[in-house]
């Protein structure tokens, strides 16, 4: 590799593949309600296993989401808390720090989400403590996410 480079995937990007792949064994042959419940038991236990800041910006965004965004679904999506629209789609996320080492968890709006303003806007959104400020910015963008 030029510059002794490796090319291949971290440990971590192979550990979130590895989930993914768990995740959807774990909803095989499932359809409707089992399948859904299945889902929202995985996301509630990814946040209860979650610590510190990661835990506050993942337990806080499941409040807001169920608030402001009730139809959405509970899931995880490469062992992130998710949630997804009707057609089982993610529309919004949370990547905790730990699970990549990083400096902050962020919270991030998948394509789906309807935050589109003009010819540039922000996606995601790095956490670095939960505030009032922080959620009611958070709840706006999920109502935003979801109009």
């Amino acid at each position: 590799m030029p510059g002794g480079a490796d090319m291949g995937f971290s440990d971590d990007e192979k550990r979130a593949m590895q989930r993914r792949a768990e995740e959807l064994r774990g909803t095989k042959g499932l359809k409707g309600a089992a399948k859904l419940a299945r889902e929202l038991e995985a996301c509630l236990a990814v946040i209860d296993g979650l610590e510190g800041l990661d835990a506050e910006v993942a337990t806080t965004l499941h409040r807001i989401v169920g608030d402001e965004a009730p139809h959405l679904n509970p899931k995880t999506m490469y062992g992130f808390p998710a949630y997804a629209d009707g057609e089982g789609k993610v529309v919004m996320f949370v990547q905790p720090k730990s699970t990549f080492d990083t400096r902050y968890p962020t919270v991030n709006f998948d394509e789906r989400a309807n935050l589109d303003d003009g010819d540039l806007w922000p996606t995601s959104f790095a956490v670095v403590a939960v505030t009032d400020a922080v959620e009611r910015t958070l709840r706006e963008l999920v109502r935003r996410a979801v109009s």
